[in-house]
């Protein structure tokens, strides 16, 4: 077991905040449990064997820690929040579709750069801190807007594909550069393990495979729910083709020699 910070404050500030949202209420099962889950994949990623090896050894450990704050705990904690508190945050900015997807490319990306990531690496009990929590809270705007939004299915099929689109180059960029890019890592001690560039390469892969399957997935499941909508409604018709006119019912048609007789 590690204690760090995220496992022995986070976690447990975290968890505190998703019994107070649900105090003395009557809740969901299903929000409630993705709350605790959430909850538990922060506090597990900083509580195992992953934490020393993120903070030591390997760039896949400590992209794996990035990936669960910034994009598996986000959703889960975003999908715990009840109804009537989503609705009291509504107007915030920060959750925005226009504002909540470049505020959390430019933290991911940002982050990523080799010189500010090597540095965060080099203060693990101060800026690495400050990382974490930049993650966490632009994950949690990144989702906001896909789970407690009034936008359509579409508007947030599109926005899921926007994200997906944007974000992926970051992992295939880390998988096909030809050499490691992180001295943090390169002069890492390794026991055992791939070295620094296959490490890299590894990190890249799994970060891009990562992202295709929670932001594909779910902009796949909003444009199908989209596409029902739309068949549902009427609005999707084949090509060339028009609504058939409605047949007038036989005891309505004017029967010849019917007309109105003259007096």
């Amino acid at each position: 077991m590690h204690l760090s910070a995220e496992a022995i404050g986070l976690a447990p500030a975290l968890a505190i905040g998703v019994a107070l949202a649900y105090r003395s209420r009557p809740h969901s099962r299903p929000r409630l449990a993705a709350g605790a889950l959430g909850v538990g994949l922060v506090f597990a990623a900083f509580v195992t064997q992953l934490q020393p090896l993120a903070s030591h050894t390997f760039l896949w450990a400590h992209l794996l820690q990035n990936v669960v704050l910034a994009e598996w705990a986000p959703v889960l904690l975003v999908l715990a929040i009840p109804p009537r508190l989503a609705h009291r945050a509504a107007g915030c900015p920060l959750f925005r579709p226009l504002v909540a997807l470049p505020l959390w490319l430019v933290a991911y990306y940002t982050w990523h750069l080799p010189w500010i990531y090597d540095t965060a690496l080099r203060h693990p009990h101060s800026l690495l801190h400050v990382e974490h929590l930049t993650y966490l809270a632009a994950g949690i705007c990144v989702w906001w807007p896909v789970v407690h939004g009034r936008y359509s299915a579409g508007a947030k099929a599109a926005y899921l594909f926007a994200a997906f689109v944007l974000a992926s180059p970051l992992g295939l960029l880390l998988a096909l550069i030809p050499r490691a890019i992180y001295p943090f890592y390169v002069h890492a001690p390794r026991a055992w393990g791939p070295g620094p560039l296959a490490d890299q390469q590894i990190a890249g892969v799994t970060m891009a495979a990562e992202e295709a399957i929670v932001f594909f997935g779910a902009f796949t499941g909003y444009l199908l729910r989209f596409l029902a909508d739309e068949q549902a409604s009427g609005q999707v018709r084949p090509s060339g083709t028009r609504p058939a006119a409605r047949a007038r019912p036989a005891g309505l048609r004017a029967a010849p020699g019917s007309a109105r007789s003259r007096h």
